[in-house]
């Protein structure tokens, strides 16, 4: 990690535009924060990735919230729409028209967190497989320069985590989505968190994927019943709660518990007065 810290510091003065990937689940927790460290007056992309999976509602607040400032632009992108991803060097070109006819080509940056699903995005732009893409965090280990079409050169980075995480609540939005590995957090945990989240905000989701005959009033009741459901028993009858969980989260990945989104512009400025207040 700070090997790859000292290399983007390196590579920046030289950059540009940032392009930045988030999860549209979570883009508040999902920034990179390296981005508002390093970024200086450059103007960046946000691209909030993976919108399929997120509630178009939520994501359309986000793209308000984040153009608030005039030096970004936000785009909503999947991977299966390949079309708005392969658009993105026009709206570089946009982005920075006095550099339409520079004859040094135009240098961009892309950054994001582990799994936010930055590789496929490279992929896609590049037009062949240029950059290793898992579904598990911290893929791309090292930079790399990929030479896009309208003379554009994309600096790729590996994925950078913060050391500590201050806001609890994203640290378990983090590894609900997949951003941290599996082994960091307590399965359990985190499946108790964003039941008790989709109770308050998606209970309909809730019913209809595990078939609740009445809406269990906590989170640790709705585990249970996820479990009994799904046959997650041990001796004895005793439900496997990590079981019920690993089945949870696997759904809430998949999209199987339809488009949800974790936090929105108010939740993060009520979480973020809460901080400040500890």
């Amino acid at each position: 990690m700070h090997k790859a810290r000292k290399e983007i510091k390196k590579r920046l003065p030289k950059i540009d535009l940032i392009i930045e990937v988030m999860d549209a689940r979570i883009p508040y927790s999902s920034e990179n924060p390296l981005v508002s460290q390093f970024r200086q007056n450059k103007p960046c992309i946000k691209l909030l990735n993976k919108s399929d999976l997120a509630d178009p509602l939520i994501t359309q607040k986000w793209l308000d919230y984040l153009e608030q400032d005039a030096q970004t632009k936000a785009l909503s992108v999947t991977a299966s729409q390949e079309a708005t991803i392969k658009s993105l060097p026009r709206a570089i070109k946009s982005f920075l028209p006095e550099r339409t006819k520079a004859e040094k080509p135009l240098r961009a940056m892309i950054m994001g967190i582990p799994n936010v699903g930055k590789s496929t995005i490279i992929n896609i732009l590049a037009g062949r497989v240029i950059a290793k893409v898992g579904n598990e965090p911290a893929v791309t280990k090292r930079q790399q320069e990929i030479y896009l079409d309208n003379n554009i050169i994309l600096s790729d980075t590996p994925g950078i985590l913060w050391p500590r995480i201050e806001n609890k609540n994203s640290g378990y939005r983090l590894a609900a989505t997949g951003a941290i590995k599996d082994t960091a957090m307590e399965y359990e945990d985190v499946a108790l968190y964003i039941i008790e989240y989709l109770l308050s905000a998606y209970a309909d989701r809730l019913s209809t994927r595990y078939k609740y005959n009445d809406l269990p009033t906590t989170a640790e009741q709705a585990l249970e019943e996820i479990g009994k459901r799904r046959g997650c028993l041990r001796a004895g009858g005793i439900v496997d709660t990590y079981k019920a969980a690993d089945i949870l989260l696997n759904d809430l990945r998949s999209g199987a518990l339809g488009k949800l989104s974790f936090e929105t512009p108010e939740m993060i400025k009520s979480e973020e007065q809460e901080i400040r207040a500890s």
